[in-house]
């Protein structure tokens, strides 16, 4: 009964309620006339809606999800001479123990895994990320204060704070390598980002060994019928996955 009044509510809430008036119109052009132009327009109203509603179910979303995240596997052993953990938001002025400004849900999971690699391999930690906006945070800069928190000696993490995206993340970082002559980067960043990211340092020569984090879905699905809930968090994930598949597009051709 729980599960059924979860999967009812979904419908009396947005996204969900939209979902249900855009039916409602769709099936109401259609019975209402008969010509050929307004049903037309009743099935492409009814069929946008249904694709809309799908992309907004975690059944659809861990669907595109998954398939991103596994393209690389974490590597059991990871050896490298270099630990580039790629930033992902930040706040400026929320406080944190003394301190102003966070690191968002996403590297803050980067970072941890970051940590790990450290405590595995005790080799430098390149945390990379500026301020994107006026009013978000300095990415690196809060990712330093952290990792010297968690116990990275500070003469082992190394800061780019300029790049504003996941090329200028590759682009600076690969400067700061061969300045520094480290040859052999493991990249972390979320798994869903992966793909990307592995691309954008190919471009500037260097082949990094992937390692994965920050997932969102589990390699395993079981079906549910609550998966065909509408839900925001779910068409944010099938949001990202298609933004992914663009830039991914986008760097590889026409960048």
């Amino acid at each position: 009964m729980i599960y059924l009044l979860k999967f009812g509510a979904s419908f009396l809430l947005p996204p969900g309620v939209f979902f249900v008036c855009l039916w409602a119109l769709a099936i109401y052009l259609w019975r209402k006339d008969k010509k050929t132009a307004i049903r037309k327009a009743a099935a492409a109203v009814f069929l946008v809606t249904t694709l809309f509603y799908l992309l907004s179910t975690s059944y659809v979303s861990n669907m595109l999800m998954s398939r991103l995240e596994n393209i690389y596997d974490q590597p059991a052993h990871p050896q490298g001479d270099v630990i580039i953990m790629l930033g992902g938001g930040a706040t400026q002025d929320t406080p944190n123990l003394g301190e102003q400004g966070n690191l968002c849900a996403i590297p803050a999971a980067r970072l941890l895994t970051a940590v790990e690699l450290y405590n595995q391999l005790h080799v430098p930690v390149l945390v990379s990320g500026g301020q994107v906006y006026a009013d978000s945070g300095p990415e690196a800069v809060i990712a330093h204060r952290e990792l010297v928190r968690l116990g990275v000696p500070e003469d082992m993490i190394l800061t780019e704070p300029n790049s504003l995206n996941t090329r200028q993340n590759a682009m600076y970082s690969c400067r700061i390598l061969r300045e520094k002559g480290l040859e052999h980067p493991i990249l972390v960043t979320s798994a869903f980002h992966m793909e990307r990211s592995v691309l954008n340092f190919a471009k500037e020569g260097f082949q990094v060994v992937p390692c994965p984090t920050d997932y969102r879905t589990s390699r395993k699905q079981v079906f549910h019928y609550n998966k065909l809930m509408p839900q925001s968090d779910s068409l944010d994930d099938s949001v990202t996955v298609l933004r992914e598949k663009l830039r991914l597009t986008v760097t590889r051709y026409l960048e």
